[in-house]
């Protein structure tokens, strides 16, 4: 396991601390400081934790899913946060999301998943929905939680997956600009089909401003943070 990274990450905080800290549970370690850049955008006296286990998405992936000990590490990074005087948990990883859904009934604190928000945005955003993904593991927890959105408000939606074959080795592999291309490549494919595309991982945020197929295109770092205002 990954030894945690504690204490905020981008600087002094200034003017004083109020209110509880906030915790980032994160399985790509370079999520942290962007997450902790907004973060202080929406909560800027807070203390920021950040807890980093790269592998809680490694066994994720292994097992096609989470398995039952992610859920009850997850769990103990919750105990944790709230001991460390934290009053929220942020899983910044959309592969365990719904392990930590699973965790809210057994943790002290509330465990807020990243890309919730821009679920519901989605739904809002157009009938037909796609959601691009770099890894299986992300791609169908994203598609459920999609789906569960649209059922929440009632709204019939037709959702589109599609997964970027090589993009997550590529990332892992030290070669970021393939993975952007690959993930690119998917984009423009998918766009032609939708109203909206879904990025399903925060990693992938970074190809928005490139993305151009005339949809709308969401991510979940900066909804996601804003949950924590």
């Amino acid at each position: 396991m990954t030894a945690p990274i504690t204490g905020p990450i981008t600087g002094p905080i200034t003017g004083p601390i109020t209110g509880p800290a906030i915790a980032m549970l994160h399985t790509v370690p370079a999520l942290a400081a962007p997450l902790a850049v907004l973060a202080a955008e929406v909560r800027p006296s807070a203390r920021i934790m950040h807890f980093a286990d790269e592998s809680l998405l490694q066994d994720t992936i292994a097992n096609d899913g989470p398995p039952p000990h992610v859920l009850r590490r997850l769990v103990s990074y919750a105990m944790y946060a709230k001991e460390s005087g934290a009053g929220t948990l942020l899983v910044t990883c959309s592969s365990i999301g719904e392990a930590a859904e699973r965790a809210r009934p057994l943790a002290e604190l509330p465990i807020l998943r990243i890309d919730e928000p821009m679920a519901e945005e989605a739904v809002r955003a157009g009938d037909r929905i796609g959601v691009l993904a770099t890894l299986a593991t992300t791609l169908g927890p994203t598609t459920r939680l999609v789906r569960r959105a649209a059922t929440r408000r009632e709204a019939p939606r037709e959702i589109v997956p599609h997964l970027c074959d090589g993009a997550f080795e590529a990332l892992r592999g030290g070669d970021p600009a393939r993975h952007d291309a690959l993930v690119l490549e998917g984009f423009g494919r998918l766009a032609r089909q939708v109203d909206v595309v879904v990025l399903a991982q925060a990693s992938m945020a970074g190809i928005v401003t490139r993305a151009d197929g005339g949809v709308p295109v969401l991510s979940s770092p900066r909804s996601g943070v804003a949950q924590l205002a």
